[in-house]
């Protein structure tokens, strides 16, 4: 089973460029996990034939947003996050947002595990999210998908908006606690680490240069002057079922390139 793992920063625009049908016919994925939609339903002209559609659409038009395509019928999918863990972490305060209303997260269950896809809120190049991404939206997200761990193992995958650990971006002496590198950020992701949760890519490759974004600035992608913060995570019963981890630094049409994962 093949699934992968795009931010699209636009589907209408993947879509528009023809990026989007490339690579479904190149790489022909299981299932297809999508970030950063900006878009509802049937707002672009999706060929898929084969595939179920869900769709968790931001509220605010042309905002956030994510979706699953799979060829494998879910037993069940789900929007969001329960709402209990929502108000215990005040995810819903004014001054953040209600990711419920954002459209980030979508969980779909199969036979023998969960899989989420999340788009992570960033810090904001002032850092006024840090503190609230630190403590409520990481561990909120880590106790959702702890939450459906208790039933099956999990695969979560998406933009975590993070480098986790120096060799997850080209430049990390330039970048310490900036946006995407600050000290709270990578305790975050360390949280799922620590959790028991993998980075599968890690049981394949090591060291730096292996990055999933890049600035538009400075002809950083054609260098490969980027960062790794598009990953999959998955509960250590599952390790033994992984077979491969990528990145697909050759896809074009986002600013960020898919992941992906073979069960």
């Amino acid at each position: 089973m093949k699934i992968y793992s795009w931010n699209v920063n636009g589907v209408r625009s993947v879509v528009r460029k023809g990026a989007l049908q490339e690579f479904i016919k190149k790489h022909q994925p299981d299932i297809l996990c999508l970030q950063e939609t900006k878009a509802e339903q049937g707002q672009a002209v999706i060929d898929m034939p084969g595939y179920e559609e869900y769709w968790n659409s931001a509220e605010k038009k042309g905002y956030s947003g994510t979706a699953i395509f799979t060829r494998i019928e879910p037993i069940a999918v789900v929007n969001g996050m329960p709402d209990q863990i929502i108000s215990k972490y005040g995810l819903n305060a004014d001054d953040y947002g209600d990711p419920n209303k954002e459209g980030r997260v979508i969980a779909a269950e199969y036979e023998k595990f969960y899989l989420v896809t999340v788009y992570t809120p960033n810090a904001k190049d002032d850092l006024s999210r840090v503190g609230l991404r630190h403590k409520q939206w990481d561990p909120a997200f880590l106790a959702y998908v702890k939450q459906l761990e208790q039933n099956k193992p999990v695969i979560f995958c998406g933009d975590l908006n993070v480098a986790h650990t120096e060799d997850d971006l080209a430049r990390p002496k330039e970048n310490v606690g900036k946006k995407g590198f600050t000290e709270e950020e990578r305790e975050g992701f360390q949280g799922f680490i620590d959790a028991g949760f993998i980075d599968t890519l890690r049981l394949f490759q090591h060291g730096n240069g292996h990055y999933t974004w890049w600035t538009h600035w400075a002809n950083a992608r054609a260098r490969n002057v980027g960062w790794r913060i598009d990953y999959f995570l998955a509960s250590k019963s599952l390790k033994d079922k992984i077979k491969s981890a990528e990145i697909h630094a050759d896809i074009m049409g986002s600013d960020h390139c898919p992941v992906s994962v073979e069960l």
